[in-house]
């Protein structure tokens, strides 16, 4: 690995998802002005996410389901052979 190209300034900070209100801490370089108190009592910087791994429609299997059988009538009306 190279050296002196990885940011020596990883810090604490709370991930939060907007669409569901879930938090988790990690460590992260990311710039924040807002801050939080997570369940241990200290304060870190806040990052707020649209969606993450628990509000993702991949990672909670709740996949919205695509009108296949409306493509497959237009395109069977647009390419049918005309006798």
């Amino acid at each position: 690995m190279k050296q002196g190209i990885h940011p020596e300034s990883y810090r604490f900070v709370i991930f939060k998802d907007m669409s569901n209100g879930h938090s988790f801490l990690s460590r992260s370089t990311a710039p924040s002005k807002e801050t939080a108190t997570w369940e241990d009592g200290n304060e870190y910087p806040l990052i707020k996410l649209e969606i993450s791994n628990t509000s993702h429609p991949f990672y909670t299997g709740k996949n919205v389901l695509v009108d296949t059988a409306g493509r497959i009538d237009k395109f069977n009306k647009r390419y049918a052979k005309k006798a």
